[in-house]
């Protein structure tokens, strides 16, 4: 018995026709077996190096065909390309091949499509075979019971997609830990594969393809707010080279919390360069609760208003746009369909509310931690990965901390929460947006803490100098009691005729 065994560049004409006429022989002779390999073109060159390498054959075009020794054993025998086998098919069998050229390149784009549905249908299979690793750091947080059955309803990361969850913390947590894995496994999720814990930290985020940063809990003291600056990198500095290390080199990285969320981001992308493009800061959680607030002034729901931006540090300083937010499914003398919206500002009649109140009332909840309770952390988090991974929905801005290059005027090197946009796996920063200047003032004020944070904890600055205005300064030198919530009115109040400024020119802290 005969057995050739025909491989060949997918998107090659030679091997189209080669295949067609191994076709022929197979059906026609008794004896004649054929098995066929395509290769994509990109790696086409070094899986044919290997293979000739291993065979010491010398051959170097597609397609290659050799002939397997079934009736004596040995090594397998080349036959040569396209040229010699229609040769040995001609002397050895009466046959041969008229196929046109035109004929050939369809033949061999439809096998370039075909060889790209195995592809797919194959990284399907190691889906379900190798199920999705997901690590959640400081595990035994109010966040990470909260996240758990999201992530494993399937809402995230797909209906037909598993995941491992692995949680790590600290030894001490250990007790805490399994409660967590007992109550998971009783989920009966159909889509949970697995559920393990780690507390050895230099086995943390062994083939991990996402990993969800939480607040670390900490038992060292801080006295100042530059030892609590600094306390963040070792850990940091160790996640990143973890990372790096034990990772899968596609990992996407994910950090939350309340409290130096920009700065540790930015840190994690320093001690993992090889994939800082895939790491991010959220900040839905800050939109959300502004949505929230406005949602309860308007007598609306959150979910109804959209593209509210979040400018600056998630937990620190930050600015709320309500430039390009939008309201739908308003009860009010104009109504329309569903994809019919109005900007908020237009039905902000109140200016005083939304310079005063409204930033008073954020920057409370700022202020005391209480804008992020478990379940809105989680949320946030959760929305967020869903997004990173199927795009968010069409024409809406989302809010995420990603490393500035520049964009806005902002400057480079620092984590910033900014608009973009999810799409085909990635995100996309919004640069395009129109009327979304902002003032200098406004932008010292938020990123010069960021900078400041960034070169305290590198140690490259020994004291924290929070940003103060002008006016700042001068109420201070006449001893005047400044507001703890927000900054001075001059930059918040405008008049009543200017919604639009007014917004522009409030702060968040």
């Amino acid at each position: 018995m005969a057995k050739f065994v025909l491989a060949g560049r997918a998107d090659c004409p030679y091997y189209a026709k080669a295949e067609l006429l191994a076709d022929y022989l197979q059906k026609n002779l008794p004896n004649f077996r054929v098995h066929k390999i395509t290769q994509h073109p990109r790696v086409w060159e070094e899986w044919l190096k290997d293979l000739c390498e291993k065979n010491k054959w010398s051959h170097k075009k597609s397609p290659i065909i050799w002939r397997e020794l079934l009736d004596r054993g040995g090594a397998a025998l080349l036959l040569g390309g396209y040229n010699e086998f229609l040769e040995y098919a001609q002397l050895y069998y009466g046959v041969t091949s008229s196929m046109t050229t035109e004929l050939m390149k369809v033949i061999a784009q439809e096998n370039l499509e075909t060889h790209r549905e195995k592809e797919l249908e194959e990284e399907t299979r190691k889906d379900l075979v190798h199920p999705l690793q997901v690590w959640i750091t400081s595990a035994s947080a109010p966040a990470c019971y909260s996240l758990i059955p999201i992530l494993t309803s399937g809402e995230v990361f797909g209906m037909h997609t598993e995941i491992s969850l692995n949680l790590l913390d600290n030894k001490q947590t250990e007790e805490n830990l399994h409660i967590i894995v007992t109550e998971t496994r009783d989920l009966v999720a159909p889509l949970l594969r697995s559920v393990s814990i780690c507390t050895r930290v230099e086995d943390a985020f062994r083939q991990a393809h996402v990993i969800i940063i939480l607040d670390e809990v900490t038992d060292q003291e801080v006295h100042t707010l530059e030892d609590c600056i600094r306390s963040r990198l070792p850990l940091c500095r160790l996640y990143g080279y973890l990372i790096e290390k034990n990772a899968h080199n596609s990992v996407r990285v994910i950090v939350g919390g309340k409290t130096f969320v920009n700065l540790k981001t930015v840190l994690l992308m320093r001690y993992a360069p090889n994939v800082a493009h895939n790491i991010v800061a959220v900040a839905l959680g800050v939109e959300g609760r502004a949505r929230a607030v406005l949602a309860r002034k308007l007598r609306t729901t959150p979910s109804s208003i959209k593209n509210v931006i979040v400018w600056g540090n998630i937990s620190g300083n930050n600015y709320i746009d309500l430039r390009k937010a939008r309201i739908y499914r308003y009860e009010s003398a104009i109504w329309g369909p569903p994809n019919y919206s109005r900007p908020v500002l237009s039905l902000m009649f109140d200016s005083e509310w939304v310079n005063r109140q409204y930033v008073e009332t954020l920057q409370k909840q700022t202020a005391t931690g209480k804008q992020f309770g478990a379940i809105l952390a989680a949320h946030s988090i959760a929305t967020t990965l869903k997004y990173w991974y199927h795009g968010s929905p069409p024409g809406e801005i989302v809010s995420l901390g990603v490393l500035s290059e520049g964009q806005f005027g902002i400057p480079e090197g620092i984590v910033f929460s900014m608009p973009v946009k999810f799409e085909n796996g990635t995100w996309v920063v919004l640069t395009d947006l129109k009327d979304i200047e902002i003032s200098e003032q406004i932008m010292t004020r938020m990123t010069s803490d960021l900078i400041q944070e960034k070169l305290v904890a590198l140690g490259d600055l020994i004291s924290f100098q929070p940003y103060q205005s002008e006016t700042d300064l001068a109420k201070r030198d006449e001893n005047t009691t400044l507001p703890t919530t927000y900054d001075n009115q001059e930059n918040q109040g405008v008049s009543d005729d200017s919604e639009d400024k007014s917004v522009e020119d409030q702060q968040i802290n």
